[in-house]
């Protein structure tokens, strides 16, 4: 069967068109422990990215792949490594093959897949992220490695430590390259791919490659096979993409975002990105008051919140989840029906990443982005980088007649105290009752009210005499009685014992 034919030569890269649309894993050259994973798996037929990536990984190419998210890329790599990793034994603290992931949710989910498809193998998986103890990963690597999934800081952290030596590395996998780059690890992935042998093979995949990314694969890989079956940076067809205006407040913001929640076209479940870690509280705190089923999940989150968050999400008990960027490459949750971006993303690459959640595997999805008018530039930005023609819808404000819409202009509340405040008009502040005053039954009650009705005074309180007042000199000391005595000279007739002493002439 012809598998592939070389389009062109692109700095030392060789691409390859897309295969037979039939071709089944059995055609890969998968082993035979790895094609029964799969099928236990329940799979039978690869994707394209698939299709193409394995063979090349399996003949020890440097691969390239580039892909739109949700098209299988994550065991475009782990299938043949499990393949390759069947001869040999990992040593201590000395990895045979190294994942390099930008978070840790992308780290964990890479533990699952492998852990999914080497259920035939005896491999030792290592799983080094930040969060969690450093004893039981040192652990993990003292009784040695086959495969290691890091995250660059912490990698970093235990090598510096002398817990890992990196000369053993067989193969290295760097994933979600352009996300390494956004979030500043590329000096990170420089350091470390000079730690590793030279004779490596090297894996490089992302679903976008801007030309900073293009030339630091030059200096990582070596003549790559370039593997792509999409254009750089394109959405999934099956996802129905919409534009919705709405009002720049937050409050008025929010009311459109629970009008489409609510009109929501077979809502299994959602996810809703915001730009900031703030917004995110802000959001979920909102949302919960109204009582939708409803989760957070940012950078600043610890790692069993995190997981525990990501847990009820995949497990349904958690149906809309507001997270930030940190959930927006590789999370792979197949069942993701909606994804709303309440803030346009500043980096167009993220707007595919992030609707990349929804319509996995063929499935359908909707994705609607909250445009005001001062996002119109960076709308721009993505409607030129995915070339699709998104259509403009109004936003559908169900909530108006809610407390939240009648907000007074006085600036921006909590929403702990929205109804109360916004719903009722101000009021003067209550005078404050003094605490000596009485009520009318302790007037009545009051000895001096009885006296007064009966025409008696009472007896007045004996008055104090003042003590005269004292003139204190204008000189510190004791106060003196204005006795008209003149004022004494020197010591008056008080004179020190020492003074009174003969002094001896010593002439």
């Amino acid at each position: 069967m012809q598998r592939r034919t070389i389009l062109f030569a692109r700095t030392k890269c060789n691409t390859v068109e897309k295969t037979d649309p039939y071709m089944k894993f059995t055609d890969l050259g998968l082993s035979p422990k790895v094609l029964s994973a799969v099928e236990t798996a329940g799979y039978s037929e690869p994707t394209p990215i698939q299709a193409q990536a394995i063979p090349e990984v399996l003949n020890r190419r440097d691969v390239m792949g580039i892909a739109q998210t949700g098209t299988g890329k994550t065991a475009a790599f782990t299938l043949p490594m499990i393949s390759l990793s069947e001869k040999g034994r990992a040593r201590a603290r000395m990895p045979r093959t190294l994942i390099l992931e930008p978070t840790r949710e992308l780290a964990a989910q890479v533990e699952e897949n492998f852990n999914k498809y080497s259920i035939n193998h005896k491999l030792n998986v290592a799983l080094l992220i930040g969060g969690v103890s450093f004893e039981d990963q040192m652990r993990k690597l003292d009784r040695g490695a086959d495969v290691l999934i890091a995250t660059p800081g912490r990698l970093l952290d235990l090598f510096e430590r002398g817990r890992i030596l990196m000369t053993g590395v067989e193969i290295l996998v760097i994933d979600e390259a352009d996300r390494m780059l956004d979030m500043g690890f590329i000096p990170d992935i420089e350091r470390i791919v000079k730690m590793v042998p030279f004779t490596r093979q090297t894996l490089f995949f992302s679903a976008t490659m801007p030309p900073i990314i293009e030339k630091l694969a030059d200096q990582f890989l070596q003549n790559p096979v370039q593997v792509q079956v999409a254009a750089a940076a394109s959405t999934a067809k099956n996802i129905e993409q919409k534009l919705v205006k709405s009002p720049k407040k937050d409050f008025e913001k929010r009311a459109v975002l629970r009008g489409l929640i609510d009109n929501a076209v077979k809502l299994n479940n959602g996810i809703i990105f915001c730009n900031r870690k703030r917004d995110v509280a802000t959001l979920h705190t909102s949302l919960s008051k109204r009582d939708y089923s409803v989760g957070s999940l940012h950078g600043d989150m610890d790692q069993t919140s995190r997981t525990k968050t990501l847990n009820g999400f995949r497990s349904g008990d958690i149906k809309l989840l507001v997270a930030s960027d940190v959930a927006a490459r590789g999370l792979d949750i197949p069942d993701v029906s909606h994804v709303f971006n309440y803030d346009v993303p500043t980096h167009a690459e993220d707007y595919v990443h992030r609707i990349g959640r929804c319509g996995r595997a063929g499935r359908e999805g909707w994705a609607f982005t909250l445009l005001t008018p001062s996002d119109d530039k960076y709308i721009k930005a993505i409607l030129e980088l995915t070339g699709d023609d998104i259509a403009y819808v109004e936003g559908d404000a169900q909530a108006s007649d809610e407390p939240e819409a009648k907000r007074s202009s006085r600036g921006r509340k909590t929403d702990k105290g929205e109804a109360a405040a916004e719903n009722s008009s101000p009021r003067p502040k209550p005078r404050r009752t003094s605490r000596k005053k009485l009520n009318e039954d302790e007037v009545k009650a009051s000895p001096a009210i009885e006296a007064l009705e009966q025409h008696e005074e009472p007896s007045p309180k004996p008055k104090r005499a003042k003590p005269e007042k004292l003139e204190r000199s204008g000189k510190r000391g004791r106060n003196r009685d204005d006795d008209n005595e003149p004022t004494p000279k020197g010591l008056g007739d008080h004179v020190p014992a020492f003074l009174m002493q003969s002094t001896r002439d010593v002439r």
